[in-house]
């Protein structure tokens, strides 16, 4: 499998089926933090940071990433934790592009 964070996501119009915990699996190994939530239908990371500045400072570096992707993450600020949860509204589930994504976000805090 390619390195998650040099692919593009790729529109997805719907009408197929998300990845199931199996074949999400091999995805979730190359991405170290994330994890299965909602039934496997989501994939979530929790993050922290020193303060508020930071939170948000992360927070607009992953709407800008997200924005290049055109594959939007839902996000829940705390004052300094950041919680990520993705997944492809179109089918309701996982599809590769929430890994990519996961993986650019990731690379952010390397």
């Amino acid at each position: 499998m390619e390195e998650l964070s040099k692919k593009k996501c790729v529109p997805c119009q719907g009408g197929i089926p998300p990845l199931t915990r199996a074949q999400a699996t091999p995805y979730l190994k190359k991405t170290p933090g994330w994890e299965l939530v909602k039934s496997a239908k989501k994939i979530q990371r929790k993050f922290g940071f020193k303060n508020f500045l930071e939170a948000m400072q992360f927070i607009n570096n992953v709407a800008a990433i997200a924005e290049q992707e055109g594959h939007h993450p839902d996000i829940f600020v705390s004052y300094n934790k950041v919680t990520v949860s993705i997944y492809t509204h179109k089918i309701n589930g996982l599809h590769e592009n929430d890994f990519i994504l996961a993986a650019k976000i990731s690379k952010l805090l390397e």
